[in-house]
């Protein structure tokens, strides 16, 4: 189990708040929790409030989108030395996605709530942590446009449609391109099919 006095070493080593000022980290360290996620736990639902976000240490964790009598979409597979949830930032606080634990998932979880006060009262801290969050948001957010573009876009060739592919709860880790390696992919396709 992690003591509270290790928080700040652990926040130290996680990759997304590397370099971070010491007075700013153990600003951080007084809103996180260490949590433990079994195969098929939800770390949050899509629609319910944004409460926490989290630093995987170790495991997987699986973005989703859940489909009514379907398989749930996933939009990326995160990892160690990542981070899920970004909703708590923007009001009005409400998961945007499903976070599925693949496996057993261990993370540092963040209380949004003593967060944004914190942000609120120190600017640099506010700074410190919104120059961090934006770009993920943004990579999630075109992670999300490129799968559905991939589901329901238009095809060059209609009679090549080819059902879309859900990826299974398996191995997954490592299986996500960046959006600039599949724009490219795609890119190559579409010069392929002229």
């Amino acid at each position: 189990m992690v003591k509270p006095d290790d928080l700040g070493k652990i926040i130290d080593e996680h990759p997304f708040f590397q370099g971070i000022d010491d007075k700013l980290r153990a600003l951080l360290v007084g809103c996180a929790a260490n949590e433990r996620y079994e195969s098929g736990q939800f770390l949050f639902r899509e629609g319910q409030e944004a409460a926490k976000f989290y630093l995987v240490r170790a495991g997987t964790v699986a973005v989703e989108i859940d489909v009514p009598g379907k398989q749930p979409i996933v939009i990326e597979t995160i990892g160690e030395g990542e981070v899920a949830g970004w909703s708590w930032i923007v009001e009005p606080y409400r998961s945007t996605f499903d976070a599925r634990a693949i496996g057993l998932v261990r993370a540092i979880s963040f209380d949004g709530k003593c967060l944004r006060k914190k942000m609120a009262a120190d600017p640099a801290l506010g700074y410190e942590v919104l120059r961090r969050f934006v770009p993920m948001m943004a990579h999630r957010l075109s992670s999300a446009r490129l799968q559905m573009l991939d589901l329901y876009g238009p095809s060059a060739k209609p009679e090549k449609v080819k059902k879309a592919k859900v990826k299974s709860a398996g191995k997954t880790k490592g299986t996500n391109r960046s959006p600039a390696a599949r724009l490219a992919k795609a890119a190559k396709k579409s010069k392929k099919d002229s």
